[in-house]
């Protein structure tokens, strides 16, 4: 299930507004299609995305620990 939050373009802006924070992330193609799901440091996880990914779009919800970031995963991907 996708995040209930609008996207965002992935680009440099977004990456630097990120907040330095676990969270939960779904990547998206330019047509708003869901690529894929990542926990971790937020800025950290967007700069290995723009670098190294094909997404195009990104939205998150921010969590208080890496364990929570694991559990709203779950939540999302029905795992």
């Amino acid at each position: 299930m996708s995040l209930a939050k609008p996207w965002r373009d992935l680009d440099r802006s977004a990456v630097g507004s990120a907040p330095d924070r676990y969270a939960l992330y779904e990547l998206g193609d330019s047509d708003g299609d869901t690529v894929g799901f990542g926990t971790g440091v937020l800025r950290d996880e967007l700069k290995e995305a723009l670098a190294y990914g094909d997404a195009a779009k990104v939205r998150w919800e921010l969590a208080d620990s890496p364990e929570h970031a694991e559990r709203l995963l779950a939540d999302h991907v029905g795992e």
